[in-house]
């Protein structure tokens, strides 16, 4: 299906794939789109990749150009919300429509990537992507594949939707009235700026939430407790209590957590930074109680939770238990 043809005497013949070029540091894409017709004009570039031959190609009845390999199996796992680009350099990309959290069934990704000569390569499920991201990057090894290699991706897509798994979405993020309770004496009695409600707010903003009231606590259970039942009956989606995390005895936030009659899910992840938070629900709100680290580290546990509780997802244990495979962060 592939006959070689040295590149001299492959003027007026059509590129049956393209040609990359890479100038380290420079440069690295497409010099030659497929379907370009040669000219003389184009040797000495063909010559300066490497290419001293070129294939004529002539597919046979069962197989499949890259390309098309590409876009039959991008077009399998895609739905609402996802765009496919065109074929490049043997590629086809699945990407989002929207700002969203990215869901991705894993177990699939990896059965297709069972297949010889068959390549699914993806971000990982639970990221955060905007509009216009890529997600997923579809495309076959060689220039010309099985058809029946294609045909059992396609036929994997469609037993696991019908087992009811969702291959690849992005969940858009709700827009959550969100109340803190910023706990500690040194802030409530003014000895020290509150420097955890501005990080909170950021974070919250990022994913299309608002912070509706700051309530101010020293450290006394009690106090805290009044605050978490007064913020419940303005009606806020999302309670989070920052401070007072650690296991010294002025620290009484996870105590009283437990004292407003939370469910809780658990106290502590295993992920560093973030070893200390805890979250649970009182009703259907989710409550977590925040250390400190937030303040100060880009990347902590609350990084991870917030945005699949933005999305709308309910964190269970099993969720936190999976945090720590991955989750050093060199704390």
């Amino acid at each position: 299906m592939l006959r070689e043809v040295k590149v001299e005497d492959a003027i007026g013949m059509i590129l049956p794939h393209d040609l990359t070029q890479i100038l380290p540091g420079e440069f690295k894409g497409r010099l030659f789109r497929k379907g370009h017709q040669v000219t003389e004009a184009d040797i000495p570039a063909l010559l300066s990749i490497g290419k001293e031959h070129i294939y004529l190609m002539e597919l046979q009845p069962g197989y499949l150009h890259e390309d098309e390999a590409a876009q039959r199996m991008a077009k399998a796992i895609a739905g609402d919300g996802l765009t496919l680009t065109e074929p490049h350099e043997g590629k086809v990309n699945v990407k989002s429509a929207i700002h969203g959290l990215v869901k991705i069934d894993k177990a699939f990704v990896d059965s297709v990537n069972a297949i010889d000569e068959v390549v699914l390569s993806t971000i990982r499920s639970n990221t955060v992507v905007q509009a216009g991201a890529s997600l997923i990057g579809t495309r076959v090894i060689p220039l010309i594949v099985d058809e029946a290699k294609v045909a059992e991706v396609e036929r994997l897509a469609a037993a696991r939707r019908e087992e009811g798994f969702t291959l690849l979405e992005v969940k858009p993020f709700r827009k959550l009235r969100v109340g803190v309770i910023t706990t500690g004496s040194e802030v409530f009695k003014g000895r020290i700026k509150d420097k955890f409600g501005p990080v909170v707010k950021e974070k919250l903003a990022q994913l299309g939430s608002e912070v509706v009231d700051q309530r101010f606590v020293s450290d006394d259970s009690e106090a805290i407790v009044g605050e978490i039942h007064a913020l419940l009956a303005l009606g806020v989606d999302l309670v989070l209590v920052t401070g007072g995390m650690s296991v010294d005895p002025d620290d009484r936030t996870p105590g009283a957590i437990k004292q407003a009659g939370a469910r809780v899910v658990s106290y502590g992840t295993p992920m560093l930074p973030g070893s200390m938070l805890m979250i649970g629900y009182l009703g259907d709100v989710p409550i977590m109680g925040l250390p400190g680290c937030v303040m100060h580290d880009p990347y902590t546990s609350f990084d991870v939770l917030l945005p699949r509780i933005c999305a709308g997802e309910t964190i269970v244990r099993s969720d936190i238990t999976e945090m720590g495979y991955g989750g050093f962060y060199q704390c």
